[in-house]
Formats: C-alpha cells, structure tokens, sequence
C-alpha cells in the first residue's frame, strides 16, 4: 500500500537574484487508490511541487517533509527516491540523443529491481505497453524522446508508468499539447495504473478537459504557493465556469 504525505513543505527556487520562496507550506495527503487533482493559475507552485519531491537541484527544501510509506524522501537522492517507488512525468520530456526507449526502459526496471527483468518475457511487456499507448513496437528502436511529437512524448511517459509501476505517481501537466485521441489514450493508461487500487496519484494539469477522463478523489486549488481550497470533481467544474480571479484575490488580501 502506497502513503505519500507532504507535511508543511517550504520550498525555495534557485534564480541569479538569490533565492525565491514558492512554496509557502503544503499539506497533502494521497492513501493508496486516490487521485488527487492540483489545479491553479501560471505560476502559483504547481510544477514547483512536483520537481521539489522529486528532486531537481533548482529547488530547495526549506521546511517540511515529504514520506512515502514512511520514508522520508528529502532526505534521499533522486535515484534513491525513484528506488524507493516515486515517479515523475514531466511536462516538458527532455530528449535523450543515442539511448534507445528499450535500453532506457530495461535500464530503469534493473536498477528499480535490483536486477535485469527476464528477456523473453521483458520484450513482450514492452511491446504490449507500447501497443496500449497505440505505438508501434518499432518505437522502442528510437532514441528516447529524440524527434517525437508532444503526444508521443507524453505516451512515453505514461508506458514507463506502466512499465515501472512505482508506488506514487506525480504526473506534471500530463495532458498539455495533447489532442483529443492523445488525451484519451492517457488517461486510460493512467486509470489502469491507479485502479491496481494501492497506488498514489497526483495530477497537475490547468485544464478540466482531462478530468472528464481520469475520476479524481479530491481536487485541491493552489494559489501563491498554497493550497486555498479543496472538493470534489464539483470544484473543477467550478473553476472550468468561474476561474481562479476569486481564489487569486481572496489569497492577496489575506
């Protein structure tokens, strides 16, 4: 069963200016089986979320902690935190020039196991994975992300997913640049994943166009670097008919 607990977490950005408070002291808790949804204007710490569990040298924790099954993972390194079952689809994937998907994909599965996954039977994972994505197996042949289209990098990501099946999943703004098509085939992709029922998401995203396709437990409104508000699907569509300007203004005057 998989816990991940973000406890008053204050998270700083690196910039030439010296460091820049973002994160202002998050709490969030996703049980294993839920779905939790983070909506909220450009610039309000969304991504910043993201990247800082996960471990990205531009951001630093001030305060705060961050556990998954009880581990705390701010006091890990970012292969250990992937190691100890945590899992970040990125909104922009970076290109990796010269390493093939399969070799990446059998790369990550050893050092996540501890050791190679069988050949035989590794190979028409890979290929049954790729075939839910609606990629072609020939795809595994490319350099990982190198010449690919925004929804191929995006279901990419959501093959790894599947693939590595981490404990908790931080999926950032997975549903930019994609197409109805795309968005659909990621999100079934994303349902298979959380419906093992012992899995943790949380899904970044602007838009509620992708919440007509992934259920979410809970949808949390992020404004300034803090969560100001939280529901249902309801507050979704709230926010689809009304905007963040009453959550912005209300986080301004406080």
């Amino acid at each position: 069963m998989s816990t991940l607990v973000i406890s008053d977490l204050h998270v700083d950005v690196i910039t030439e200016e010296g460091n820049k408070p973002i994160l202002k002291g998050v709490n969030l808790t996703v049980r294993p089986g839920e779905i939790h949804a983070i909506m909220g204007p450009n610039g309000s710490g969304k991504s910043t979320l993201a990247y800082a569990i996960a471990g990205h040298p531009k951001y630093v924790i001030t305060q705060g902690s961050v556990t998954l099954d009880g581990v705390e993972l701010t006091e890990l390194k970012v292969d250990e935190r992937a190691r100890a079952g945590l899992f970040l689809a990125m909104q922009y994937p970076v290109e990796v020039p010269g390493v093939s998907v399969a070799n990446f994909l059998r790369t990550a599965k050893t050092a996540l196991d501890g050791a190679a996954p069988k050949v035989r039977t590794w190979v028409k994972d890979v290929e049954a994975a790729l075939g839910r994505m609606q990629l072609d197996k020939t795809f595994s042949a490319r350099s990982v992300n190198e010449g690919f289209s925004g929804g191929e990098k995006k279901r990419h990501e959501i093959t790894q997913l599947e693939l590595l099946n981490p404990k908790a999943a931080i999926l950032d703004e997975t549903d930019s640049g994609l197409d109805i098509d795309a968005l659909k085939i990621v999100s079934e992709g994303v349902n298979r994943y959380s419906e093992q029922g012992d899995r943790a998401v949380i899904l970044i995203t602007h838009y509620t166009r992708i919440l007509r396709y992934i259920e979410p437990t809970f949808v949390h409104v992020f404004v300034d670097g803090r969560i100001v508000a939280e529901g249902g699907k309801e507050l979704a569509d709230q926010l689809e008919a009304s905007g963040y300007e009453a959550y912005v203004k209300a986080a301004a005057n406080a």
